[in-house]
């Protein structure tokens, strides 16, 4: 682990940023790089000290670590190219949300081996190197696949940052994820949205939105508050499992409607009581 000694982050906002802020803790003798499209990002990062300098992806040959943390659609482009410009001693690490497409994009590549499809389990709604934490990742799982394919050194190592930073690990099929994902994060963003935008249509007096809104629905439209330019990259690279997902939500919110609406209010609370089994599935989940 400490001869990860120049670290590049591709992508400065709320994962990528969360991510250096950690490794630095951890490996404090490591100099932080950052590239980011947006110069201002870079500005501010380098500001508020989530990297060290800002820099080019034509000096990744010096680097040791690579973290790959921008939008999707975009990693697949580039994850050729990243892989192309470091040296054999460089590990490459992809944090986004999908898997599939990207691990597809570098199946032959000539450097796969120097390649890990990584998905840490975090997040907030937030965005841009400000969003940046420490302790992100801490306790949260760690989604890794094809590890198979990446060469058992640098594994070791990326192993060894994991547990530096308390993750738990998780290991799966990169198409396999893609269509769980699109059931527990995906569709979770897709549902917060469309409440929100309902909410929003009506409710014409945001004054009435703000003196009736409790904590119920302050925390299932929290979700409305991420990045359009972050999640509509997963929905179009996720495509068929999220359209798979969102037909299964119609049906069943559809079915609500209709026993609603035949006056069933014994199926109405036998749909809330089946339900309720999700707190014993998900409890301990901070």
């Amino acid at each position: 682990m400490e001869e990860f000694k120049n670290i590049f982050v591709l992508g400065i906002g709320l994962i990528g940023g969360s991510m250096a802020r950690d490794l630095r803790r951890i490996l404090p003798q490591a100099t932080f790089y950052g590239i980011d499209a947006n110069d201002d990002h870079l500005d501010e990062a380098v500001g508020l000290g989530v990297i060290d300098h800002s820099s080019r992806i034509e000096a990744l040959s010096q680097a040791d670590l690579v973290i790959l943390s921008i939008p999707v659609d975009q990693a697949n482009l580039f994850l050729p190219a990243v892989l192309d410009a470091v040296e054999s001693q460089a590990l490459v690490l992809d944090v986004g949300s999908t898997k599939g497409s990207v691990c597809d994009a570098v199946k032959d590549h000539p450097k796969r081996s120097q390649f890990l499809a990584a998905h840490p389990i975090a997040g907030t709604e937030f965005s841009g190197p400000s969003a940046a934490i420490e302790y992100l990742f801490q306790h949260k799982t760690m989604i890794l696949c094809e590890v198979e394919q990446t060469r058992e050194d640098l594994l070791d190592k990326a192993m060894q940052v994991f547990e530096a930073l308390e993750m738990n690990i998780r290991y799966m099929n990169p198409h396999s994820h893609d269509k769980h994902i699109a059931y527990v994060s995906h569709l979770s963003h897709i549902s917060s949205f469309m409440l929100g935008k309902t909410v929003i249509e009506k409710e014409k007096n945001e004054k009435d939105i703000f003196d009736m809104a409790g904590s119920g629905f302050a925390s299932t439209v929290r979700l409305a508050k991420s990045n359009p330019a972050t999640w509509t990259p997963i929905f179009k690279e996720n495509k068929a499992n999220v359209l798979e997902s969102l037909t299964e939500y119609i049906n069943n919110l559809t079915h609500f409607k209709n026993v609603l609406e035949a006056d069933d209010f014994e199926e109405v609370y036998n749909e809330m009581h089946n339900t309720n089994h999700i707190k014993s599935i998900l409890k301990g989940l901070s």
